[in-house]
């Protein structure tokens, strides 16, 4: 039995699909279950009441969808992990989901053990991002690197330091152990690197820096 468990809060409308989510990660000794939200709304309050590991959130919902949820959890200084679980593998979907604060992207037809797999690496501090999805994200940013500012040389030699190690999978706990630093200052150069390259999430500033390493 793990000493140690992540927190999940689950978001869907979808009575049915909680239940098998939650049923799936009972059977894991690492993952707990600690909350369940039908709404938006009852998703902010339960994540700020719980401060969940992480969250994984569905995309279409009635009334505030995934994007205005992610958005308003964000906005609300919600930190936890959030991994968007949805049907749509739409690139727009994709794109505003990640740009949105989104640290993850996982299609609802991914395999039970693989969704267990996804969720223990992003509760660990990795991104997740269903594969087939990869190669639309890596095109979308590549469309967008045409009319975006943004390069390297904005940034200083330790934010760079920081963007090629979150690249790399890394969370903020073991970027500060390998440049021997807070995981506290890592978050603020984290904060300060997203706003100077116009991003919102780390699995953007990831897919970012692969791009232009290209």
């Amino acid at each position: 039995m793990s000493e140690f468990k992540s927190t999940v809060l689950l978001v869907d409308d979808h009575p049915l699909l909680r239940k098998g989510v939650s049923q799936l990660l009972e059977l894991e000794d690492d993952i707990e279950v600690i909350g369940e939200a039908s709404s938006g709304k009852d998703a902010i309050r339960q994540a700020l009441d719980l401060e969940p590991d992480l969250i994984l959130l569905d995309l279409s919902m009635k009334g505030m969808d995934g994007i205005e949820t992610l958005g308003a959890l964000r906005d609300a200084g919600v930190d936890s992990r959030i991994v968007v679980f949805t049907v749509s593998d739409d690139r727009t979907d994709v794109v505003s989901a990640l740009k949105s604060g989104a640290d993850g992207y996982l299609l609802k037809d991914t395999e039970p053990e693989e969704l267990v797999d996804s969720i223990r690496q992003a509760c660990s501090g990795k991104m997740v991002l269903s594969e087939q999805l990869a190669e639309v994200l890596a095109l979308s940013f590549r469309d967008g690197r045409k009319s975006q500012g943004p390069d390297l040389t904005s940034l200083t030699r330790r934010e760079l330091q920081i963007v090629k190690y979150i690249a790399g999978g890394l969370s903020n706990k073991l970027i500060g152990r390998k440049l021997d630093i807070a995981e506290s200052t890592v978050k603020v150069h984290v904060k300060h690197l997203l706003k100077k390259l116009g991003l919102r999430s780390r699995v953007e500033a990831a897919v970012w820096m692969v791009e232009q390493q290209k």
